[in-house]
């Protein structure tokens, strides 16, 4: 006997479309009539709209059912558990995950060191809008690319009139950073979020980077960066400057960055233009993806994707 579902199938939201994250804390996130629910300790109930997600952030004091992390999934939302603050990351869920054409790509890209080169290149133009030097190894770039960080870092503090020495993030110590880098910290980790959640929808590795290597995040590192400088950074800095300016010890700066963070992703569309980035810098390689020689399709094949590329239902 079959018995007809209870709701229709969940069917993902592109991830351009969507909301860039949400933080949640203090309550148990659940599914109740259907719904993506926070509920606190008094019984309040908070809808989430799930699906039009694409990160949710859950800070200490809250506990998740197998449900919600059920329907994250069919939605294509990416959980993360973090500190307090936000800015530091326990671990993850996989709404989508690599595929295996993509995968292979990707290491293929990866693994070859001239096609990485060309990757890496690709990735110094697309962040400074200007080609990058010739006939420079990948270290080459990453120490000159280092250089001009530090020197951006400086002007945007002298433009924002906040004191600066040197980017500095402690997440045992979080409380006795300056105002400039707890801002940048909370910026950068809204940023790496939304980043990782389309490098899953668009079904490559979070962890197989080319200019960052030996992190389970390095691919979102070096897509993030391309964004970084002209958006999230300045923003940081002149929110850090006001605080300063107030004779503010940065405490609640976090949540101001946030909804900074947020208004910004959304006026310039961010989750949008990353995964159109993700395949132009990949591209440079000059190879396509492409299934290996010899494998055996599965058993029992899966229903096309409704969402994403990298989306599992």
């Amino acid at each position: 006997m079959t018995f007809d579902p209870v709701l229709p199938p969940v069917t993902p939201v592109p991830m351009k479309d969507r909301i860039s994250s949400v933080f949640l804390q203090y309550g148990r996130l659940d599914v109740i009539d259907g719904a993506f629910v926070l509920v606190d300790d008094n019984g309040v109930r908070t809808v989430i709209p799930v699906g039009a997600i694409a990160c949710i952030f859950l800070e200490p004091g809250t506990r998740v059912s197998h449900a919600a992390v059920h329907l994250a999934a069919q939605a294509g939302t990416l959980l993360v558990w973090v500190g307090e603050a936000g800015v530091r990351l326990y671990a993850a869920g996989q709404p989508g995950g690599a595929r295996s054409d993509r995968l292979l790509y990707q290491a293929r890209l990866a693994l070859d060191p001239e096609l990485r080169l060309r990757v890496v290149r690709r990735m110094y133009e697309a962040r400074f809008n200007e080609a990058a030097p010739e006939r420079r190894s990948v270290e080459q770039l990453r120490g000159i690319e280092g250089a001009r960080v530090r020197a951006i870092y400086r002007a945007l503090a002298r433009q924002c009139d906040v004191p600066w020495t040197h980017r500095e993030y402690d997440p045992e110590s979080w409380e006795t950073g300056d105002i400039a880098n707890r801002c940048l910290s909370a910026a950068t980790a809204c940023l790496y979020g939304i980043t990782e959640a389309a490098v899953l929808a668009a079904g490559y590795a979070p962890a197989v980077g080319f200019i960052h290597t030996g992190k389970p995040l390095s691919f979102v590192y070096d897509i993030a960066d391309i964004f970084k400088f002209s958006g999230v950074v300045p923003m940081a800095f002149r929110i850090a400057g006001k605080l300063h300016r107030r004779g503010s010890d940065g405490r609640g700066s976090e949540g101001e960055v946030r909804r900074a963070c947020r208004d910004l992703f959304r006026e310039e569309k961010t989750l949008a233009q990353i995964i159109p980035m993700i395949e132009s810098v990949l591209s440079a390689g000059g190879v396509t993806p492409e299934p290996a020689l010899g494998v055996v399709g599965p058993a029992f094949p899966d229903a096309a994707a409704s969402g994403d590329p990298g989306h599992r239902a």
